[in-house]
């Protein structure tokens, strides 16, 4: 198990020699030590990663993508070691990570290994006379800050098209989760991915990851998070006035109407909830529901909620883990105490499970309030954990009015069979994505981002190679007789 920084294609220590425990969120038992980068440590970073940028940008594009391609057949001939490892890390029941987060990941470096030799400029008709074309560059040295909640997938999302694009990177995975980081770094090697092409500097946020965002050696600084560190990354960024790319928090809108089939909707809702005990920035966290279905819905909803079994994430029979870490998990405990102040009923759960077998660990049962109003804190904050809040509305205008009433707008999702209304939302949500009659489908060729206060900017498909390259206009005189603009006689 890695747990030194991986830097200029070597394992090395922190040069402070520092070390912090990562935790089993099952029980809270050390996994591991593991090295803590501090700016010195983001500077040989930034270094290694120069000196590899001239030579990989430089590559012929196919070549990349053909080491991109290995990679994604290493993490699959991997899958059982990283599955096992990013549940033991972070808590994702074992049966999600083998289903879900190993096969998305490689997924993801196989989509931009095969897309590395097909992104390319434009001919654009100028002037008779000229040839305009353009150049889609690399930005250069990247930085990329990982959270906790998909470390392995999301390093993948960040990670392939910066690399497809011919950019070299210098990634900060979460402190409290990065194992599965680190042995993608052992994978990146084996693949044949250049020594300093690829840095990995576990660290605290506000140490290491402040310094990438500031670094006047990066020239890109791309992170996943909460919306107050995005606005601080974007404040620290300003020194070389490098680009940046944020996926912020969210509080999605799940809007079941009348005329949905509610049995698909129970199960759809409960997936945009209570998958990876909420932690999730797309999660469906604002259950909206017509007031003709909404009782029938919510006892529906509420058994199933009540049947989900908790447990050691590493037991392939559990369906929701622990929350990645103590501190966390008394955070969205405390939006049930919110909740009842503020005149709002818990349906269920808000509360730790009294199971002996969990006692230790950092559990939530699967929590449901019914709301008092649209605008309470728990129906407008972002609790990111097992907790939806339930709202009900009686037309399409008003449903319309609560699902915007955010400032976040990040995922969105709607249960209907009338084609009208589904497109009409699809239209008028605030969001960046919108699902119908489903919730949290991502792929890697479809662009994955929000408005508002969940950022700016896509991951995946075209627009992530986008978001890594800068356009180049080259003008070339073919023919064009240019008379000269101050005459003067001849010498």
């Amino acid at each position: 198990m890695r747990h030194q920084l991986f830097i200029g294609g070597q394992f090395v220590d922190a040069l402070s020699g520092e070390t912090q425990p990562t935790l089993n969120p099952h029980d809270n038992t050390p996994i591991a030590d593991v090295a803590m980068a501090g700016r010195a440590d983001v500077d040989l970073a930034v270094a290694a990663a120069q000196r590899a940028f001239p030579k990989w940008s430089r590559m012929a594009a196919a070549d990349r993508g053909r080491i991109l391609l290995k990679l994604a057949d290493l993490i699959e001939a991997n899958a059982e070691e990283l599955a096992r490892l990013e549940s033991l890390d972070t808590g994702h029941p074992i049966k999600d990570s083998r289903a879900l987060d190993v096969p998305r990941t490689a997924a993801c470096y196989r989509y931009f290994g095969g897309m590395a030799d097909k992104f390319q400029g434009e001919t654009i008709p100028v002037e008779a006379g000229f040839l305009n074309y353009t150049l889609r560059e690399p930005v250069g040295v990247v930085g990329q800050v990982v959270p906790w909640n998909f470390p392995l997938m999301f390093t993948s999302w960040k990670m392939a098209p910066a690399l497809a694009a011919g950019n070299t990177i210098v990634m900060k995975p979460a402190e409290i989760t990065p194992l599965t980081s680190l042995k993608i770094a052992e994978l990146m090697a084996e693949a044949g991915i250049p020594e300093g092409v690829v840095n990995i500097v576990p660290g605290l946020g506000s140490v290491a990851g402040q310094y990438i965002a500031e670094h006047p050696g990066i020239a890109k600084v791309a992170f996943t998070g909460s919306t107050a560190t995005g606005k601080r990354i974007v404040q620290a960024s300003a020194g070389n006035l490098k680009k940046v790319q944020l996926e912020l928090g969210g509080k999605g809108p799940n809007i079941v109407f009348e005329d949905a089939n509610l049995t698909a909707a129970v199960n759809g809702s409960a997936w945009a909830i209570f998958h990876n005990q909420g932690q999730a920035c797309i999660a469906g966290s604002r259950l909206m529901l017509h007031s003709a279905i909404a009782d029938e819905f919510l006892e529906r909803f509420t058994t199933l909620a009540r049947s989900i079994r908790l447990g050691n994430p590493l037991d392939a029979a559990t369906e929701m883990g622990p929350l990645t870490s103590a501190l966390h998990r008394d955070r969205v405990l405390s939006y049930a105490q919110v909740a009842a102040e503020q005149g709002g009923e818990i349906v269920a759960g808000g509360r730790a499970p009294v199971a002996a077998e969990l006692a230790r660990g950092c559990y939530v049962e699967p929590t449901i309030v019914k709301a008092r109003s649209w605008r309470d804190r728990v129906a407008q904050e972002e609790v990111f954990g097992p907790f939806v809040t339930v709202l009900t509305f009686k037309d399409d205008a008003e449903a319309l009015e609560i699902a915007n009433g955010t400032d976040y707008g990040l995922g969105s999702g709607l249960w209907t069979s009338n084609l009208q209304r589904a497109h009409r939302f699809a239209r008028d949500l605030h969001a960046g994505m919108v699902w119908i009659n489903s919730y949290k489908r991502v792929n890697p060729g479809s662009p994955f981002g929000g408005v508002g206060q969940s950022g700016y900017g896509r991951e995946m498909g075209f627009d992530a190679m986008r978001e890594y390259t800068q356009v180049k206009s080259v003008w070339v005189n073919v023919d064009a007789q240019i008379p000269p603009w101050y005459p003067r006689p001849a010498a």
